[in-house]
């Protein structure tokens, strides 16, 4: 048996446990006149910008919502050094890398859950990621709390990652970034609202800050910048192995895979081969355009683990300066990013951070998360996938593509985050509903509101493109 079967296998129980817990009254239940307190789950503490950025707009609109006076939010982490000045007025709690009794011991503690991964029911990645939501929403809903799935993404799931959906999700409230998670959950019968993600009211340093780095980098402060996200997109899943754990540490064998503790990214000739033609293809046609067109080229690794794949592509290039999240916290790197002309990216929030700043971006995507918001811009021309066997050549058409026709891009750019706003604020109503009717007596806000009220303080950017495309 698997080691993530038996994970799967405990949280399981652990839920299940939880509901005979809560039966035998060991258990607390908000009261009149407390604080709300809501535990928010997620992958944070790894700089991974995407994650942090969503879940610093996520606590920023719920706490707006509900207001300050009346709700205690608290946040996971896997290292407070990494997530040290974010997430303001939040309690964070350890994350640690077995995380079943973390679960079992602070879930009690809380009025109610809300699960903050992107990625939130999906084997792509990693089937312990996946448990964990389904770990964290299952105990809460167990007990009769607030169990809500905020900005969820679904994909496919190994049968029985399907089956802890199917089961313990069916009484939480999840919310979907796009139609198409809906589908797959809606199969699993499990209810969800539309919704989308979190991080489009995220404002960063100001745009001059990001330029005066570019130009601490070599920028000469007229040449048009283009930003490379690349990735690893083969070595997924990681999978937890004992065995792997046990020969790495006794002989050093399979170290180059390692990801923490006992799990393990994939690993052998093929993701080898497969990671050297995608980032050999990148590499080529980036080089060819930047033969053809005066640009900046940067490179950026989104999550502290895309330093490799950058390194890696920078090797078989021209110089190009390497930007990474472990040096750049999260207001600084989206600064810089907004201070780019053009974007090809194989990260979804490097695409969705520099989008109301109107940087044309084209997507090299792994998994369904791009190319849902590519089609949903109406730019379907400007999406790969890293798979492509004929990547090179059109990367290179896409790049021309992107330098010319900017205008028409940022068109549809504006139109989409407009859209998205609005939608991030339905997003708001339906968490305020869910909490009334979860706890009838808890005093949410009364009479009308207009629908901005749904969304933290917007800046004046984001006002401006309200005003041009809402």
């Amino acid at each position: 048996m698997s080691m993530d079967v038996l994970l799967e296998a405990w949280v399981s129980g652990l839920i299940e446990a939880s509901k005979v817990r809560w039966m035998l009254g060991d258990g607390k239940r908000w009261q009149p006149g407390e604080k709300l307190k809501l535990l928010f789950t997620g992958y944070n503490g790894t700089r991974n910008t995407g994650a942090d950025v969503r879940v610093e707009e996520m606590l920023r609109q719920i706490r707006h919502i509900l207001g300050p006076e009346k709700c205690e939010l608290s946040v996971l982490s896997q290292n407070f050094a990494l997530t040290r000045g974010y997430f303001e007025g939040v309690s964070q709690v350890h994350l640690p890398d077995i995380f079943p009794p973390m679960l079992w011991r602070e879930i009690p503690r809380f009025d109610g859950v809300v699960a903050c991964e992107g990625s939130m029911f999906k084997s792509k990645f990693a089937n312990a990621l996946t448990t964990m939501m389904v770990g964290s929403l299952g105990m809460a809903s167990a007990q009769n709390k607030l169990s809500v799935g905020y900005g969820a993404e679904a994909g496919k799931m190994d049968p029985l990652v399907a089956k802890m959906v199917s089961r313990y999700c069916a009484n939480s409230l999840v919310i979907t970034r796009n139609p198409e998670s809906q589908v797959v959950l809606g199969n699993l019968g499990v209810s969800t609202e539309l919704g989308t993600d979190t991080a489009w009211t995220f404002e960063p340093l100001p745009t001059t800050w990001g330029e005066d780095e570019l130009r601490r980098l070599g920028w000469d402060g007229e040449t048009p910048v283009l930003a490379v996200c690349p990735i690893n997109p083969f070595w997924w899943p990681v999978k937890a192995s004992v065995s792997r754990f046990l020969l790495k540490t006794l002989t050093g064998i399979g170290g180059e895979s390692h990801y923490r503790s006992v799990y393990f990214h994939r690993a052998g000739t093929e993701v080898d081969q497969a990671y050297d033609r995608y980032i050999g293809a990148m590499a080529r046609a980036v080089e060819r355009f930047r033969r053809e067109q005066r640009v900046f080229v940067v490179l950026v690794a989104m999550e502290m683990l895309d330093r490799h794949a950058c390194e890696k592509m920078v090797a078989q290039m021209d110089p190009a300066p390497i930007l990474t999240s472990d040096k750049y916290d999260m207001y600084q790197l989206v600064s810089i990013l907004r201070a780019c002309r053009t974007m090809v990216s194989s990260r979804f929030h490097g695409i969705v951070t520099c989008m109301p700043a109107l940087v044309a971006s084209a997507g090299v995507t792994m998994d369904e998360r791009i190319r849902n918001l590519m089609t949903e811009r109406g730019h379907e021309d400007l999406l790969l996938t890293v798979d492509d066997p004929e990547l090179e050549e059109r990367l290179l058409l896409i790049l021309g593509k992107l330098h010319r026709d900017q205008e028409r891009i940022r068109e549809g750019i504006g139109r989409t985050v407009a859209k998205n706003l609005k939608v991030m604020a339905r997003m708001g109503v339906y968490f305020e509903e869910h909490v009334q009717r979860r706890y009838p007596e808890f005093p949410v806000r009364q009479g009308l509101h207009h629908w901005e009220e749904y969304l933290p303080p917007l800046s004046s950017r984001l006002r401006g493109l309200l005003e041009r495309y809402g």
